[in-house]
Parts: C-alpha cells; structure tokens; sequence
C-alpha cells in the first residue's frame, strides 16, 4: 500500500466512549423534581388532616377510656354528654351545641346521627335526662353504643 491511499489511513468503525452516570439528562433532573414535589405535597396532605382529625382521635381515646369506667352514676353520664358536646362543638360550631340542653341537644345528636333515628331516640332522651337523675335511668352500654356510632359518623 502507498502512504498516498487515503483508505489506508481509514480505521474501522468505533463507537464514541461511553458516557459516565454523572451528570444525568435533563429528564432524569425533571422527573426527580417531580418525585420531590409530589412527595413533599403528600407528606403536607397527611399532616393537615391528622391536625384536622386531631380532635376526633382524642375523642375515640376519651370514650375507650369512658368505657373501661362505665358505671350507672349521673357523674359517668355527665362525662359522657361533656364529651359528645366538645365533640359536636368542634364539628357543627355553627349551632353552638355547648349551649343546648334536654330536647334541643338530643334533637342535636339525633339530627347529626345517620340511619334510622327513630331507633336511638329513647337511648338518646334517656341519656340526657340520666345527666341530671339521682338514679339514671339509661344503660351505659346503650349509652357508649350510640356514642361509638355517633362519634364514627362525625368525618372531617
């Protein structure tokens, strides 16, 4: 071969050198980007509703606590009715249950209880009235029934 020949001086096919991991392409950097926003906006979601539910969870602990004490004294029931107020004080501030009593308050808990009211109504009045008796006259099982139900129906 002649030096002239410029195909001697060709070489065979080669590919470029491989390129590190570092840095990555653009659409690596956009879609971490991504990833970061959507979890810091999941992560602030779940913050804002366990603040929101807060109250709620204190509630459920409070009956569960109220539950392991259930006696057939006017003082139980007084916690009982103290705690569905602060519950439905906290959830319809609007129609200041704080400051209701007798029919007004069980018209409150049965207007905000879903299903069949009719059913609950006695539980409920006796409920009320067994805040002020001497002797109550509800059950405390009754009791702490309808207000597991009620308080699973109040959703944030």
């Amino acid at each position: 071969m002649t030096p002239d020949d410029p195909l001697s001086q060709l070489r065979d096919i080669h590919l470029p050198p491989t390129q590190g991991f570092w840095p990555p392409a653009p659409g690596w950097w956009v879609l971490a980007l991504v990833l970061v926003v959507i979890v810091a906006a999941l992560a602030w979601l779940v913050r804002r509703h366990r603040r929101r539910t807060l109250w709620l969870r204190l509630a459920r602990a409070e009956l569960a606590n109220l539950e392991r004490t259930a006696l057939k004294e006017p003082q139980w029931f007084t916690q009982l009715n103290s705690l569905l107020k602060r519950v439905a004080r906290e959830r319809y501030p609007l129609e200041r249950p704080e400051a209701q009593s007798g029919e007004q308050w069980a018209a409150c808990l049965l207007r905000h209880f879903p299903g069949n009211q009719m059913v609950h109504k006695p539980v409920v009045e006796a409920l009320v009235i067994s805040t002020w008796q001497a002797k109550p006259t509800a059950e405390p099982a009754d009791a702490l029934d309808f207000a597991r139900r009620w308080l699973e129906a109040q959703k944030c």
